[in-house]
């Protein structure tokens, strides 16, 4: 038996869990999501609750979450980025996560450029601002009132619980190790496809690609938990959703590309080249066999090789252009495909060509791509013409 409530260890357990869900809850729609995004509007009833509830379980500041956070994505990857462990090292980022964003919220210059449009209100000066950590020791107050001794573990939990999955996992290992649907700018990663325990932030690649999408799943076996409740408070007037990951349309009776496949096209580019890769896919299927009977390569090569082919060819080093120039000399598909894609992404970086001129490089693509003989990539064509 356990303090005022008498709760059972079982009892306490479920207790954290829920306190610890909601704060992931709260970080993931209130501060990520709504604040730092705009990617929706919330009605003062959650967002004042989530921003009470921040202040007693993290003493987080919405003001300095936000900033950091901004920069983050605008510097993402560089060594301005708070907390890269591209640039900052895996092991820091897990172990130190927390310690970097507090040095960074004492950046002055960080706070005042990406923090603007948070709470600017009297309770947010004279009490979540100026009494930030305070908040955290009501809330030990509270557990050890609830449940006595047992309170302080539930207390620590509570205090580890975002330090540990967002300092630490989102922002180490979500740019570090998983899954990438899109070939975005940066390392981000999908840690897994069920973003549950961290209210759908493990689908990190795909928020990275959108960033101002209030919905962070997009394939159909993903699951976005942040987003289902959203959804339910949509539905009874509490929140509004502003701006989600475009869907591309298709007119599959389309017969050559026109300027509403070009701005779809360009619209849905992620979309795009991640079916692009799927092409690729499959023309190494097919020649597989061929690079391992005739040309004789090793399983090693063919490996790595594979891997680059999958890699924006912006970002291969001189020794990973040499490796797939010998895998080319053994198959001009592979090559093509190589090459061909990176005819494709040009046409939506040509900011200084007219409609007129993209629209032409677009068909002209097309048509050398059904002409080429590569199953995949004359299917990937077809499906292209079609968008709408």
């Amino acid at each position: 038996m356990h303090g005022l409530t008498g709760a059972s260890n079982w009892q306490v357990f479920i207790y954290t869990m829920v306190v610890t869900h909601i704060t992931i809850a709260g970080v993931t729609i209130y501060l990520h999501r709504h604040q730092a995004h705009r990617a929706l509007d919330l009605h003062p009833l959650p967002s004042h609750f989530f921003r009470f509830w921040i202040w007693l379980t993290s003493g987080m500041v919405t003001k300095e979450w936000a900033a950091i956070h901004r920069k983050h994505h605008a510097k993402c990857e560089t060594v301005d980025d708070p907390h890269s462990p591209v640039t900052r090292g895996i092991k820091n980022v897990l172990l130190t996560g927390s310690e970097m964003y507090r040095a960074e919220s004492k950046n002055m210059e960080t706070i005042e450029k990406y923090g603007h449009g948070t709470p600017d209100d009297w309770i947010e000066h004279n009490l979540y601002t100026r009494f930030s950590w305070q908040g955290v020791g009501l809330m030990m107050i509270i557990d050890v009132l609830l449940f006595g001794v047992l309170g302080m573990t539930v207390w620590a939990v509570q205090m580890m619980w975002i330090p540990i999955t967002a300092a630490g996992i989102i922002n180490g290992i979500g740019h570090y190790w998983g899954y990438r649907n899109y070939d975005c700018a940066d390392a981000s990663r999908n840690i897994i496809p069920f973003g549950i325990l961290i209210g759908g932030e493990e689908l990190h690649n795909n928020h990275h690609t959108f960033g101002t999408s209030a919905k962070l799943s997009s394939k159909w076996y993903e699951f976005d938990i942040g987003w289902m409740y959203i959804r339910m408070m949509e539905m009874v007037g509490l929140a509004k959703v502003k701006k989600i990951a475009p869907a591309p349309k298709f007119d599959r009776q389309k017969m050559a590309a026109d300027f509403d496949t070009l701005q779809s096209v360009i619209s849905n580019r992620y979309e795009v080249m991640a079916k692009y890769a799927k092409s690729i896919k499959a023309t190494w299927h097919d020649e597989l066999e061929h690079l391992r009977s005739k040309a004789k390569l090793e399983s090693g090569f063919l490996k790595s090789s594979k891997r680059l082919l999958h890699r924006e060819p912006a970002k291969l080093g001189l020794t990973q252009q040499q490796q797939l120039r010998e895998l080319f000399a053994h198959s001009k598909p592979l090559q093509t495909m190589h090459e061909m894609r990176s005819e494709l992404s040009a046409i939506w970086e040509r900011s200084h060509s007219s409609r007129d001129q993209l629209l032409h490089q677009l068909q002209d693509w097309c048509s050398r791509a059904e002409a080429s003989g590569i199953k995949g990539l004359q299917d990937f064509s077809l499906r292209l013409r079609s968008y709408a």
